[in-house]
């Protein structure tokens, strides 16, 4: 079960109100989730040791803040560093914003990096009550126009209008920073 909602970041929008009965318009049948395929996240045996990829790990319900609260989002920045110096990834950039976090990561010669982000999104949920979406989206980077995913992430918060410049936002991490 998810935790109780957090207060919300500044002009973050309020969750849907799931309370609320579906209208006439949307029949009960077109509100029920649909099965989602479980992606193992195997990587191919091709694909090189030092590969670079851009992960997304959204919490649930979209749109509840439960990531950027000072006490949690530093907690968390920290968790990223510990993964990093204990070489269970390479952490290149992470990036929180109030339901979703961003990283560009590497990974250990291993067949699939799918239970150590299970085993930091379970520590997650446990220490905080994050309320994690299942599974994760990635996508290997490939080229240069691949290499820019760093611009973007860290461009979100400014995007969203959280901050005028991304370096005014307080939840990121890169190893420089540390």
């Amino acid at each position: 079960m998810c935790p109780a909602p957090r207060p919300e970041v500044a002009g973050y929008p309020s969750p849907l109100n799931l309370d609320e009965p579906p209208t006439p318009d949307y029949p009960e049948k077109a509100m029920e989730e649909p099965l989602r395929k479980h992606l193992d996240h195997q990587t191919p045996y091709w694909v090189r040791n030092d590969a670079t990829f851009f992960v997304t790990i959204c919490t649930e319900p979209k749109g509840l803040n439960q990531l950027c609260h000072a006490s949690v989002g530093a907690d968390i920045l920290k968790s990223i560093e510990h993964y990093h110096k204990t070489y269970k990834w390479f952490c290149h950039l992470a990036l929180l914003m109030p339901d979703h976090v961003h990283f560009l990561l590497s990974f250990p010669d291993i067949p699939s990096f799918s239970p150590i982000i299970g085993d930091w999104k379970r520590w997650g949920a446990l220490r905080h009550r994050i309320c994690w979406q299942e599974n994760f989206f990635e996508h290997r980077l490939r080229n240069e126009a691949d290499r820019n995913k760093g611009d973007y992430i860290l461009h979100n918060p400014v995007r969203a209008g959280f901050v005028d410049k991304f370096e005014d936002w307080p939840y990121k991490w890169m190893p420089s920073s540390v």
